[in-house]
């Protein structure tokens, strides 16, 4: 791994180098590690003293994931009825890997989909990891390096946001056995911790307000939903030159009870708050 990272490394500076065979084959070779599974552009850490999650990201896999675009050529890849034209192949092999892909679903190659893992007609994008026995419904989207647990349904509709470039920036994580609700958009590097369940329609970035209004106060968070949260969309009135208006926000309104199963629906989660979503 530490050649790779240093000709990777190298030729992100100097990127001439993409003309050296050598480089070219270590590019291709990180994106096949990523498809693999044995390679990963974020993984968790140890958990820190005071029990929150904490992941890392590595920049050097995703400089190799954009690496890979200009080096790959345009092609017709024909899978009758269905023809595509693109610089990316696609994943093979499902029955091998134990994985079920309905179609229309593509998942590029560079992707990975633990074994167990649904994909109803869908999209997966290259760097972004699937973890075991997650459904992945129909025409949810999982983008570029996004990571997703185990034992996680995201719903009809919803959108995992992707990230490549700024380097640093940290993909969406969410961890294992959380509930996303149709049409429902994660973005921005949001981290869902386990367990969390979220409403349909709620809407997640970097700068949305997630206020947990369970205590008799109050309080205000952003970019993290905590572990076994039920979250549903909200608002709250924003003064503005022309006038108040409503700025959606996400609301906490309980916790998971320990007596649900992690396989639960989301009208049961949500049925012990009393709240139809």
């Amino acid at each position: 791994m530490q050649k790779l990272r240093k000709i990777i490394e190298n030729a992100w500076e100097h990127r001439e180098l993409l003309e050296v065979i050598e480089v070219r084959d270590a590019v291709r070779e990180v994106i096949a590690l990523l498809d693999a599974g044995k390679l990963r552009v974020a993984e968790p850490l140890p958990a820190a003293e005071d029990g929150a999650p904490s992941w890392q990201v590595h920049e050097w896999v995703k400089k190799a994931v954009v690496l890979y675009f200009p080096i790959q050529h345009m092609r017709v890849m024909e899978l009758p009825p269905f023809e595509y034209y693109d610089k990316i192949p696609l994943k093979k092999h499902f029955q091998k890997q134990g994985v079920r892909v309905v179609p229309p679903a593509t998942a590029r190659f560079g992707s990975h989909l633990e074994r167990g893992v649904i994909l109803m007609p869908s999209y997966v994008n290259i760097g972004a990891y699937v973890g075991a026995h997650t459904m992945v419904d129909t025409w949810a989207t999982v983008g570029s390096c996004a990571q997703i647990g185990r034992n996680v349904h995201l719903s009809g509709g919803v959108g995992i946001g992707g990230v490549l470039e700024p380097l640093q920036a940290m993909p969406v994580i969410i961890e294992d056995d959380c509930f996303i609700g149709s049409r429902s958009i994660v973005v921005e590097g949001v981290h869902i911790e386990r367990e969390a369940v979220l409403g349909a329609n709620v809407v997640l970035t970097q700068s949305t307000r997630i206020i947990d209004v369970t205590g008799p106060e109050p309080v205000t968070m952003r970019g993290r939903i905590p572990a076994r949260s039920v979250v549903i969309p909200g608002g709250y009135t924003k003064k503005f030159p022309a006038g108040e208006f409503q700025v959606p926000c996400a609301l906490i309104i309980g916790q998971r009870k320990e007596s649900t199963d992690k396989k639960t629906s989301l009208n049961q989660a949500l049925r012990t708050y009393h709240v139809s979503v």
